[in-house]
């Protein structure tokens, strides 16, 4: 589960631009740039804070108004076949372009993201994808829309975990063949034993990224200020009619390269993203919609199972003590390793 085990990026099919450093470089520009707004003050930075993890502490995610969900963190989601809380997006190009047209996120429109492009961005945005084409159409103003998603998933794709306390830990029991002693103490090596054993954590919290990128049920209650929140199930249909999909025309993949496209996916009712485990203790509140402010909360909701709100939770009630709680909470602490960005590009 150490970092040095996680791999190369995965390949994405439908952005042509992904590993390409110009492209990333223009994206890290408009990720920054309060223009691509409806007010001229909100950017993808607003949510996604440089200085906290690349997320923003909040219970719900706030720019032009509020969102009905927790900001999620960036770092390691090219490793994940689907993006949000209840996967409706299959790329991180698409999945950028659907904050800029939400009326409580960026609260603008792609005719108007092009003029911005047109008008402050036309010579990094022709090094890349070539001659801009006349505005005026909206066929045209998606076209350039769809770059800007290609150009900021091409910086985001550039985002990593450091690591932290548990890769150190591991990386000395590989190499001198004995559990060190010295890196984590005798309460986090008991939640470690915890974590893959008696609490089953690593059931769905597995590999490097601590995540196995699937969705659950887990019973989270409900907020009861928000409208009635279907997770997964409404993901997939959401998935299926996106205009952005891995089998869209905008997707430079051919149809045999979108293998996750989810033809046969369950769409589970109230099941949402295994979120990444990684910087967990600085990434508080928890749950998709920042349902408990705490660790300890969200370990006492796992060791109780109470019924899900809808649907049918995968939970089962786990009885661990009080101490055992505490140890588990000492060794999810452990994972906290920051995350880094490029600053600049050549």
């Amino acid at each position: 589960m150490s970092l040095d085990r996680l791999g190369p990026m995965p390949h994405d099919p439908g952005n042509r631009w992904a590993d390409n450093p110009a492209a990333a470089a223009l994206g890290q520009r408009l990720f920054f740039d309060g223009r691509l707004s409806g007010n001229g003050r909100v950017s993808c930075a607003t949510c996604h804070d440089r200085e906290n993890d690349f997320q923003d502490s909040m219970p719900l995610a706030k720019g032009m108004g509020t969102t009905n969900r927790r900001t999620m963190p960036i770092a390691g989601a090219p490793y994940s076949p689907f993006l949000f809380w209840d996967g409706r997006k299959d790329s991180l190009w698409a999945q950028a372009l659907g904050p800029l047209e939400s009326a409580v996120e960026h609260g603008g429109d792609r005719e108007q993201y092009a003029r911005v492009v047109a008008s402050y961005y036309r010579d990094d945005y022709e090094r890349v994808f070539g001659p801009l084409p006349p505005l005026g159409t909206r066929d045209s103003a998606t076209h350039v829309f769809v770059n800007i998603g290609k150009a900021i998933e091409a910086y985001e794709r550039r985002f990593r975990f450091g690591p932290s306390r548990f890769d150190r830990f591991v990386a000395q029991w590989r190499k001198s063949g004995a559990m060190p002693r010295d890196i984590l103490d005798e309460k986090e090596l008991a939640g470690l034993a915890l974590f893959v054993g008696k609490a089953k954590c690593v059931d769905c919290h597995s590999g490097p990224l601590f995540t196995n990128h699937k969705f659950r049920n887990t019973g989270v209650p409900a907020q009861p200020s928000l409208p009635q929140d279907r997770g997964r199930a409404q993901g997939v249909a959401a998935l299926r009619s996106d205009e952005f999909n891995c089998r869209s025309r905008w997707s430079d993949a051919k149809p045999e390269q979108c293998r996750e496209f989810p033809a046969r996916v369950p769409a589970s009712e109230r099941a949402f993203k295994v979120p990444s485990l990684r910087n967990v203790a600085d990434r508080y509140p928890y749950m998709h919609a920042g349902q408990f402010e705490t660790l300890a909360q969200v370990l006492d909701h796992y060791n109780r199972a109470p019924a899900a709100p809808s649907g049918r939770s995968e939970l089962k009630p786990l009885h661990l003590s009080p101490a055992e709680l505490g140890q588990l909470e000492a060794f999810l602490r452990t994972l906290s390793g920051g995350t880094s960005a490029p600053g600049s590009f050549p």
